[in-house]
């Protein structure tokens, strides 16, 4: 139900920019996170879009340099990456939930997008 696009290759201090979209309206009863999983890592949460109009948070290593946000009338959320480095490189996955509060863990989102691979390298 959920589909990323938008990963691939980029040189450190580039910019690329993630969409998720959702297949089945509407979107905006689910938050939507934005996790990361490098080769031999856990998958983290780098950021956040809470229900409806959406409070956003944000992993200490993107703060200011990422941005999520989100369009219910178009059902897609969006990870602006900015300032991009070589340890942003990693496989970018969105998921959504029903469930409130600031949830990291992944195992509280009950969809997955496939994922979409990004790569920070000179």
């Amino acid at each position: 139900q959920l589909e990323e696009s938008g990963g691939g290759f980029v040189q450190p201090g580039g910019s690329m920019r993630l969409s998720c979209a959702a297949s089945r309206p509407p979107f905006s009863p689910y938050a939507v996170g934005w996790f990361r999983q490098a080769p031999g890592k856990e998958r983290v949460l780098v950021a956040r879009a809470s229900q409806g109009v959406g409070h956003f948070t944000y992993a200490d290593s993107v703060k200011g340099r990422f941005t999520i946000s989100r369009d219910n009338t178009k059902n897609t959320v969006t990870l602006q990456m900015n300032s991009l480095k070589p340890e942003d490189t990693a496989i970018y996955y969105c998921a959504a939930t029903r469930k409130f509060g600031i949830l990291r863990a992944p195992e509280m989102y009950e969809y997955w997008g496939q994922g979409t691979q990004v790569t920070v390298s000179a």
